[in-house]
């Protein structure tokens, strides 16, 4: 469904130049404070005692509450602006990485994710919704996909940059951190903290918006029209079967993917020398990130080669991730892992802004925070699904044989967008 006039960033006027560049620069915050702690959460959380039904909990605490909080805050960014909730969300975050710091007991580091998943329930459908919105009325007409990938490719190397940092602080000043009674791991949690804090500033007085009426009575009214705000995105969901198609292809996307984003370094690390095996999984994770944001880069250039029908663009890459997480799950050494991993992680990150530029495209502005909360409430209802299967499997078979399972979901994936692309052809 492309739009009448194709992107160019040169020919953009200078406010929506602007627009563009004060988003990338926020979401690179945003994901690199993330990214400090993303390739030690597993290290952190054995280090301080936590077997992997432990974890598993854990990581299901937060699911749990982002998918319960999902459609509340999506509705809630609608009535009282994006802004004020995204920096809700910061403040969340900061109060997770605190708890994190504070204690070793599981029950406390309980409510640390389920603070995580809290502000993830924020984040959803915020200043995503606000870039959009606003990106309409300063470039009105002009395709937002190749705008979508420019921030996109910002979130991936801000993790990126995060995942190195993350795993290179605690090797450079976990000693000293020992030293003063702390994990080596609270280094790279301590740098988050402060990174959280430069995006709350950052977020407080770079990021314009209209205030909206901001008292105890929209709060609530967040809350009370909830059964509301899903009646609402259901039926918007229903009205709209190609929105339906999306949405449940996506949430299969992540229940195919999600148990190969988690399991990875449980498996590579078998073919890595305990020596350097952390070290050479926090190199890993920057590079499955870079590779992201360079996927990411590229989506623009493969949208064009199938002239901007983006669900045929999805439908081809859904097919070639197929192919390529069971060549992955069939490799045995570490050289032939890393290059199919690589090639894997480039296909993901092309998949993000076509599946975003068909939803943008069903909804209004004024349901755009509710449906895309809707949608990260069912990806990770995907995700968590999937990841529960693929943990069954894995606990009879093996690793590779549950991401080999995974798979079987994005040919349905596939199905459903050929489907789609017939559509809206």
């Amino acid at each position: 469904m492309p739009a009448d006039i194709a992107f160019s960033f040169a020919q953009l006027t200078r406010s929506a130049r602007r627009h563009i560049r004060v988003f990338q620069i926020h979401q690179f915050l945003d994901r690199f404070a993330m990214g400090l702690t993303v390739a030690v959460v597993a290290l952190a959380l054995i280090d301080r005692g936590m077997d992997l039904f432990q974890i598993s909990l854990l990581f299901g605490v937060y699911s749990v509450t982002t998918m319960t909080m999902e459609l509340p805050f999506g509705g809630l960014a609608d009535n009282i602006g994006r802004k004020p909730v995204f920096l809700s969300a910061v403040v969340a975050s900061l109060i997770s990485l605190g708890l994190f710091l504070s204690s070793s007991d599981f029950y406390v580091l309980a409510l640390s994710f389920a603070f995580i998943g809290f502000g993830r329930a924020l984040r959803s459908g915020t200043l995503d919704a606000w870039f959009v919105e606003n990106f309409g009325v300063m470039a009105p007409n002009v395709d937002i996909q190749p705008a979508l990938a420019k921030a996109q490719w910002a979130n991936a190397m801000g993790l990126a940059f995060g995942a190195i940092c993350g795993g290179l602080l605690p090797d450079a000043f976990g000693a000293t951190a020992v030293r003063l009674g702390f994990s080596i791991y609270d280094v790279s949690y301590a740098a988050s903290f402060i990174m959280m804090t430069v995006l709350f500033l950052y977020t407080l007085f770079a990021i314009t918006e209209e205030p909206r009426p901001l008292h105890p009575k929209a709060l609530l009214q967040g809350f009370t029209n909830v059964p509301a705000v899903i009646k609402e995105a259901g039926f918007l969901a229903l009205k709209h079967p190609s929105l339906s198609m999306l949405l449940l292809a996506l949430t299969l996307f992540l229940m195919a993917t999600n148990p190969v984003e988690v399991f990875w370094p449980t498996h590579v690390k078998g073919m890595l020398s305990e020596g350097y095996a952390n070290t050479a999984i926090g190199a890993l994770t920057a590079i499955y990130f870079f590779s992201i944001a360079f996927g990411a880069s590229l989506s623009s250039r493969i949208s064009r080669i199938f002239r901007r029908r983006h669900a045929i663009t999805l439908s081809v890459i859904f097919a070639c991730l197929a192919a390529v997480q069971i060549a992955l799950a069939l490799q045995g050494n570490i050289i032939g892992f890393v290059a199919i991993f690589v090639l894997y992680s480039v296909i993901l990150g092309a998949s993000e802004t076509p599946a975003s530029s068909i939803l943008h495209a069903c909804v209004e502005n004024r349901q755009r925070s509710t449906m895309l909360s809707l949608r990260s409430l069912l990806q990770q209802l995907g995700a968590a699904l999937g990841l529960i299967v693929a943990g069954a499997v894995a606990e009879v078979y093996t690793t590779p044989t549950a991401w080999m399972a995974g798979a079987t979901f994005l040919v349905f994936a596939l199905l459903l967008m050929g489907v789609l692309a017939r559509r809206m052809t």
